[in-house]
């Protein structure tokens, strides 16, 4: 309800705050907006206040309780920590406590405190008002933050740290001032000289011997459904829990309608249905599953010039749920509203002022993004759906939403009509025997709310866009960069794909660019990455202070790779390296999902045992030759994206002119 009553205040564009933080010695709850004007913040306290009186008085209604009690319990029961090890992540929760002298227990037994919890609720206590009267409305310990934006902060900063350090250096003698010069060599060379082998010896190491040789494969069992649709089903145990994707293919989509995906994926389960309102969607969804998303995917296919596309539809809950899981699910594609426009309007102000802050925050994802769709149509895709393409279309469609919210809702519509087709879509279930029992009976009643085939028929445009080839700087007000530069190994270089040059890319990040970009350089990143399916090698910075000094690190990559020395030592560090992100840590729905998305881009098992097999035997040879593939990124076919200041980038035009385009973003 608060969090509600703020979107539908318009005092701003989007939420900020997290909730409840409970990892410090005294738990915090924050909660506000971001983009308010300075004469509404008073307003939005006053906002925060009220809604929890009257949250205190009245309490909440039993469908967000149950919904919200339900969801608290799925998390606890399932245990999802995603990539990150089990075993660590209980050992953390223990240690939040217990390093401010609690009891190490209490995060982890949850149960007692849970049951306890749940039969206070049914025999009728309040138990939520007195906690938000003690905790939030009565407590004094509480501040109102006003953060406002001053696009000369960067330069008046600059200039006192400019004026600090003149007067330290004018107070510094001749001797002094070459006392710091000489520090600063040996600095530099301290820096850039490597460990020595009697120190490297003291880190604990596997041995390639301590590696399987086979690859791990996800059980999958494929078969045909009614009115083509393919079900994959992967029998792993879960504990009850089933989990489920329905893929449908986007490839039909008019590419002018690409952009207005990832709201339209949002209004599916943000706008209610043609039988609930949105909360009571939210509050169905929180009662009967453990979560449903909806998003895009995309990605490159090695091979072929059009990207794979699917709208996916993903979800889980307990094998007894199942059919409330896959209701939940035909509900939503079927008979979700698309009409709300006030809930539209404020999706739209969210992704606004969510990307706009995003691309100070995260530039290097802006440049890579750019330069991907340069080259590919995957690439395109994803720059329409998620990079500053994406950005420049919301903020247009802001303005066509006040103006023609019909034309926007019929763009809406045309979307779920190109897309709703039982021909083509695809199921994915994993869980173990219980959950794939429980759900079989069940697939059927989600397909059957699906057409036969797609109401609008297919579009007959194929998607044909790349964004022009060039170098650019995105300049937004930022005292740091990020610098990309990359280019097509196959296309550019006709490289054919082993699994060596994963070690290689592996060794690039952890030596050559940590050692310049990040130690000598200062950026607080410098990483490169090697996309398989499209061939894009991609360098990259992240909050780095250099522009043209990091693109020469980039480009010393390759006489680096010609001249390396590696011993048997490094030469196998490096490639367990690798295998630890080829066999990195899975839970069982990221195996089932894995394996659907092998299944997409066409990777099969024969395939990864092959790389597999060249990721263990690569060799020193090996370095050299991917040396030659890579000089094409420092020749004429790469391109340079960098976020970057609009100084810094007139500094780099002075220094080579007509090097890049400048856009503005902010």
């Amino acid at each position: 309800p608060l969090r509600k009553a703020l979107n539908d205040s318009g005092l701003g564009a989007a939420l900020v705050g997290g909730g409840i933080d409970d990892e410090l010695k005294q738990p915090i709850f924050s909660v506000g907006l971001k983009g308010v004007e300075p004469s509404n913040t008073a307003a939005v306290e006053k906002l925060v206040l009220d809604k929890l009186a009257e949250l205190a008085d009245t309490g909440f209604t039993p469908g967000a309780v149950e919904a919200a009690v339900n969801t608290i319990e799925f998390s606890l029961r399932e245990n999802n920590t995603g990539s990150f090890p089990r075993g660590l992540s209980l050992m953390l929760r223990a240690l939040g406590a217990w390093i401010y002298g609690r009891d190490p227990y209490t995060p982890i037994q949850w149960e007692d405190a849970l049951n306890h919890f749940k039969a206070k609720l049914d025999g009728g206590a309040d138990v939520f008002g007195p906690l938000i009267r003690r905790f939030l409305l009565d407590n004094k310990h509480r501040v109102s933050v006003v953060m406002l934006p001053d696009s000369s902060l960067a330069a008046k900063t600059e200039g006192s740290e400019r004026a600090k350090l003149d007067g330290i250096r004018a107070q510094l003698s001749e001797q002094e001032l070459q006392q710091v010069v000489a520090e600063t060599a040996a600095l530099k060379e301290r820096q850039e000289t490597p460990d020595p082998p009697e120190a490297l010896t003291c880190i604990p190491s596997l041995h390639l011997s301590d590696i399987p040789k086979a690859i791990s494969k996800v059980p999958t069992a494929t078969s045909s459904l009614p009115g083509g649709a393919t079900l994959l089903t992967h029998e792993l145990f879960t504990n009850d829990v089933l989990y489920a994707e329905a893929a449908l293919d986007l490839t039909g989509l008019p590419a002018g309608l690409l952009p207005l995906l990832p709201l339209f994926c949002r209004s599916l389960t943000q706008m209610g249905t043609q039988n609930e309102s949105f909360i009571e969607l939210t509050e169905r969804i929180g009662r009967k599953t453990g979560g449903v998303s909806v998003y895009p995917f995309s990605s490159a296919k090695r091979g072929q010039e059009q990207p794979v596309a699917y709208l996916m539809v993903r979800g889980k809950a307990m094998g007894h749920n199942s059919g409330d899981l896959f209701q939940l699910m035909g509900d939503i594609l079927a008979s979700a509203r698309l009409d709300d426009r006030a809930r539209f309007t404020q999706m739209v102000a969210e992704t606004k002022a969510n990307m706009e802050a995003g691309i100070i925050g995260s530039g290097h994802r802006y440049a890579a993004s750019r330069l991907s769709a340069q080259r590919s149509i995957a690439g395109w895709m994803g720059e329409a759906t998620g990079g500053l393409s994406y950005l420049e279309f919301i903020r247009g469609l802001a303005k066509r939403v006040e103006e023609d919210w019909e034309g926007v809702q019929a763009d809406l519509e045309s979307i779920r009509k190109h897309l709703l087709q039982r021909k083509g879509a695809l199921v994915n279930l994993t869980g173990d025997d219980r959950a794939l029992a429980a759900a079989a009976a069940h697939v059927d009643e989600l397909l059957t709310r699906l057409p036969e085939t797609a109401a609008a028929g297919p579009s007959g445009e194929a998607w044909a866009g790349v964004l022009p080839r060039l170098n650019e700087a995105l300049v937004v007000p930022t005292q740091v960069n990020y610098v990309g530069k990359a280019a097509n190994l196959y296309a550019d270089a006709g490289y054919k794909l082993s699994g060596s040059a994963y070690v290689i890319e592996k060794h690039l990040g952890t030596s050559w660019l940590w050692d310049k970009v990040r130690v000598v350089g200062g950026a607080y990143g410098g990483f490169c990455s090697f996309d398989s399916h499209s061939g894009m090698f991609t360098f990259l910075s992240y909050r780095d202070p250099n522009l043209l000094d990091t693109l020469e690190a980039y480009d010393g990559s390759v006489d680096f790779l010609r001249s390396l020395e590696l011993d048997q030592d490094a030469l196998t560090k490096a490639i367990i390296g690798t295998m630890g992100d080829l066999d990195a840590y899975q839970l069982p729905d990221a195996k089932g999902y894995t394996a659907f998305s092998r299944y997409l881009l066409g990777v099969t098992d024969e395939e990864r045992q092959e790389r597999r097999d060249q990721v263990l035997g690569t060799t020193q040879k090996d370095f050299r030759e991917f040396a030659e593939v890579l000089d094409c990124v420092r020749g004429d076919a790469a391109r340079v994206v960098a976020v970057t200041n609009a100084d810094k980038a007139a500094q780099v035009l002075q220094e080579r002119p007509g090097f890049w385009e400048l856009r503005k973003v902010l």
